[in-house]
């Protein structure tokens, strides 16, 4: 009796090791075979089912987004009451160059998963499974196939795992993108797709594809690049392109690994303050910089800071005491190596307080200090009473502008340090080829690396003073001291009365003409206070005229306090038929109807950007190039602090103004350098009104 149920069972074991699998099917360039994980199951059970395709050598099927060209696999099937089936469960596919298309799909052994699920209350003894699966298998041509598959899986008390099949099912599951739980939001204005992923894994994605079909040109160069925390990726809209659901699945592959992640269409994502025109990857690319050469750039940035208009006038000073202290070869090094730590140490300090104010959520980048009102009348006092000094009215005793030479060493070192600080506070409204991209590199890097940048920046500003102390060839270049030094400092001071004027205009645009009037009276306190102290230099004044210059002094103080409430500087009359002001939402509005369009973000404290706008943006021929385009230019102002303004330079790694970004219909957003020519933005738009 026991022999009897034993042969029963093993043959009822022989049975059902058949069912697990309908064997072996052969189309043209293909063989196929539908394998269940179980060759037994019980109700309530999920079991995998494989559709297991073997192409011929160099024959290829397709994913679910085919690409250009080719059909994606698609399963039809019937299953009794109280059985389902789920989606197809797709491995990550590969690209498949058929030049001049790019398809998506598998080449080799591939594994197509799907999800059974029996009711717990399936009360029959087998499930009889019937599979249409329809095809595409391609090599140079490509063949349309299909075929039937029937199998039928006993149902038992207990499961029974088909063991010989565990590897098949095994190395399915590792082909399979790895789901994760991230956010990402994609937008497809511009004639591009784009996207932007919280990224926190440690892996670089080499490609990308998306499940939409005919959602991007497929062949187009993919962009991708990561920025902080966030992934970017941008590829052009495919020809076809008529629409796109509001979530799409995204899978994303790296040297070893594939993931999947699920993307919302920009704007369906609430509170993450982006919005779908700033989904942008230009310039991602200078994450992946060396370091030495991100150093080399804030140093080469820093040396020709020192010929930008707005640094000259400090400049002008120590210049000057330079010359006074050319006979002097040990105080000439002592003073550059202090003005060299005072601008290294300022710009440090200047990062320490950016990453500060960022971390505790303030939107401000480079020149923030100038978006303050108040900052800038405190400078333009500054510069008018170092002016009111250099004219003979008052000496204030640090070393800055004394030329007889008779100065102790502390007090020139203390001079010639303060003067560092005084040049980096006043370079902010000038930024330097090579100095941007050096600046959006280290605020978007740890601490030490931004600061380390920083100090390079530093370096670079400082540097020909230290050539002059240090190098005697640059040296003997210098002139010897005389009466024509006292001719020089006198003529020095127009430059800061100028940089004085100018600051007072950056003021009117910022607070309004009323806060204007406040602060020329502020003025006429500071020159007073200055000639009653110089009276008492000279011993013409006692403690009464002392005491009334200190008077003045916090009364020009105070007057910038009490001013008005700063007003949105608003576009004078004669441009507004040339620019638009630039928003979010205008920028995505025009991207979407297929418009190009000039970005220009800048500020009237931005003497780069004022200049650029004077030679290269508001000149006929830039004009009449707008105008035959149909380009429409939006004019962002960073005058004041503006959280929009700055969170928009950081997606192109920028930390200040300027930033021009030309958007084409079709092509990738152009970053236009930040010293423009009367050609650059001409050539620029016949260059890519030429491309296809």
């Amino acid at each position: 009796m026991r022999k009897v149920i034993f042969l029963l069972f093993y043959c009822s074991m022989l049975i059902s090791g058949h069912a697990a699998t309908t064997g072996w099917q052969t189309a043209k360039q293909l063989k196929a075979e539908l394998v269940s994980e179980y060759q037994q199951v019980t109700p309530g059970q999920t079991v995998r089912l494989a559709l297991h395709f073997v192409p011929d050598d160099h024959w290829h099927t397709y994913w679910q987004n085919p690409g250009d060209s080719g059909l994606a696999t698609s399963l039809n099937w019937q299953l009794p009451d109280g059985v389902t089936v789920g989606d197809i469960q797709w491995p990550a596919p590969h690209a498949i160059a058929v030049p001049p298309l790019v398809n998506y799909g598998f080449e080799g052994g591939t594994v197509l998963l799907s999800d059974l699920s029996i009711a717990a209350d399936y009360a029959s003894d087998t499930i009889d499974i019937q599979l249409q699966a329809d095809w595409l298998v391609c090599e140079e041509v490509c063949i349309p196939a299909e075929a039937q598959f029937s199998l039928t899986l006993p149902v038992g008390r207990d499961a029974i795992l088909a063991q010989e099949y565990s590897a098949l099912f095994s190395q399915a599951q590792q082909q399979l993108p790895q789901p994760l739980n991230i956010s990402g939001q994609f937008d497809t204005s511009g004639g591009a797709f784009s996207a932007v992923i919280d990224w926190q894994q440690p892996t670089e994605i080499s490609a990308f594809f998306v499940a939409a079909t005919e959602l991007v040109d497929h062949a187009a160069t993919q962009q991708i690049s990561q920025q902080g925390a966030q992934l970017l990726l941008q590829q052009p809209l495919n020809t076809y392109f008529s629409g796109v659901d509001d979530q799409i699945e995204l899978v994303l592959v790296s040297a070893d690994t594939a993931y999947s992640v699920q993307l919302t269409k920009s704007g369906q994502l609430a509170g993450n303050g982006k919005t779908a025109a700033e989904i942008l990857v230009t310039q991602g690319q200078q994450s992946s910089t060396a370091l030495w050469l991100i150093l080399l750039m804030a140093a080469t940035g820093g040396l020709i800071l020192n010929l930008m208009p707005c640094v000259f006038p400090v400049l002008s000073l120590k210049a000057l005491s330079i010359a006074a202290n050319s006979t002097q070869q040990a105080q000439q090094k002592r003073d550059a190596l202090f003005y060299s730590a005072g601008v290294i140490l300022s710009f440090v300090a200047l990062a320490l307080l950016l990453i500060t104010l960022r971390a505790a959520g303030a939107a401000i980048g480079w020149g923030f200090q100038l978006q303050s009102p108040y900052m800038v009348a405190l400078l333009v006092y500054l510069l008018f009473a170092l002016g009111l000094s250099l004219s003979g009215v008052v000496q204030f005793g640090l070393g800055l502008m004394n030329t007889g030479g008779a100065l102790t060493a502390a007090k020139g070192s203390k001079g010639s340090f303060f003067t560092g600080v005084l040049a980096v506070i006043v370079a902010s409204p000038c930024t330097a080829p090579f100095m941007g991209s050096a600046l959006g590199y280290a605020v978007t890097q740890s601490a030490p690396v931004a600061l380390l940048v920083f100090a390079a920046l530093g370096l670079g500003m400082a540097l020909p003073f230290l050539l002059l102390a240090f190098v005697p060839g640059f040296a003997r270049l210098l002139p010897k001291p005389g009466a024509w030094m006292d001719t020089l400092k006198q003529v020095l001071a127009y430059p800061l009365y100028l940089s004085a004027v100018w600051l007072l205009w950056v003021y009117g645009r910022q607070a309004g003409v009323d806060a204007q009037a406040l602060l020329l009276i502020g003025l006429v306190c500071v020159a007073g206070a200055c000639w009653l102290w110089g009276r008492k230099q000279l011993a013409q004044a006692g403690r009464v005229g002392a005491g009334i210059a200190v008077l003045l002094v916090l009364l020009a103080l105070a007057l910038p306090l009490v001013a008005p409430q700063p007003a949105a500087p608003q576009a004078q009359n004669g441009d507004t038929q040339h620019w638009q002001p630039w928003s979010a939402a205008t920028l995505k509005q025009l991207r979407e109807h297929g418009k190009p369009v000039l970005v220009n973000m800048t500020a009237d404290w931005c003497i780069t950007c004022l200049v650029n706008e004077r030679v290269a943006l508001n000149t006929d021929s830039s004009k009449a190039a707008l105008a035959l385009y149909d380009v429409t230019y939006l004019k962002g102002d960073w005058t004041l602090r503006d959280s929009a303004i700055t969170e928009y330079l950081r997606l192109y790694q920028r930390d200040g103004v300027p930033l021009y970004v030309l958007y084409w219909p079709g092509q990738p957003p152009q970053v236009l350098p930040q010293i423009l020519t009367p050609d650059t933005l001409p050539q620029t738009l016949a260059r890519l009104s030429s491309q296809p």
